[in-house]
């Protein structure tokens, strides 16, 4: 496992590999624990880009709550270090990608697969609301999948440990946005199943339900459900 009890971790730990994805405030790569040859993704993300963005809070809220999830269907984050400039996510490695690329791929996904996914991502939601955790943005593009296709909710950046599961925060994606949140009304964890039902729509059909060329059209269509 990539804690290696009391010494704190170093960049020069680790192998580094090709890269896996780019964000907006770094990048993730493949990397290996020189000691045991552990393979992990590492999110490198640079503390001025945070800085500027006012990210540091979300950031901290992020590695709380996902370093606290151990589900089979929720990626891991193992542990995290920091030096100078920037600061080191060490995550579980999802050898198959995102979801999203598949969709991409494919346009659709057929109806076994999909109902494999939903029945997955249901008992890894169910785990994060009794943990009165609430994700907020369950898409493709957040969804990992492991070696054997399975799913794997990654980007817990939009997610908030709640002890009441009542927010009013608006996030997430235009697409996914549940009408309470369009509404800014107080919204409670059902806000990720309406998600899950947007992405089974999205997965089966191959775009999401609600989707137009305006905004305002698809805030209107959401609202009218």
């Amino acid at each position: 496992s990539p804690s290696p009890g009391s010494r704190s971790l170093t960049i020069h730990d680790f192998d580094i590999g090709r890269p896996l994805g780019k964000g907006k405030f770094g990048n993730v790569y493949l990397a290996r624990l020189r000691d045991s040859h552990f393979i992990v993704a590492l999110k490198v993300l640079f503390k001025s880009q945070l800085e500027k963005e006012g990210m540091e809070h979300q950031l901290r809220r992020e590695i709380e709550i996902q370093s606290h999830l151990q589900h089979p269907n929720i990626l891991r984050l193992y542990n995290y270090f920091h030096d100078e400039r920037r600061v080191y996510l060490i995550l579980e490695y999802a050898p198959r990608g995102e979801l999203y690329k598949e969709l991409q791929k494919s346009h659709t996904i057929d109806e076994q697969r999909t109902a494999t996914i939903m029945e997955e991502l249901a008992h890894a939601l169910a785990y994060c609301h009794q943990n009165k955790v609430i994700h907020r943005d369950i898409k493709p593009e957040n969804l990992l999948l492991g070696l054997r296709g399975e799913v794997k909710i990654a980007d817990f950046g939009w997610s908030v440990h709640t002890p009441s599961l009542r927010r009013k925060t608006m996030c997430g994606t235009l697409d996914y946005l549940p009408p309470e949140m369009i509404e800014q009304r107080t919204y409670s964890e059902m806000v990720d199943l309406w998600c899950i039902g947007v992405l089974c729509y999205e997965l089966l059909v191959g775009n999401p339900p609600f989707e137009s060329s305006s905004y305002s059209e698809t805030y209107r269509r959401i609202l009218k459900v």
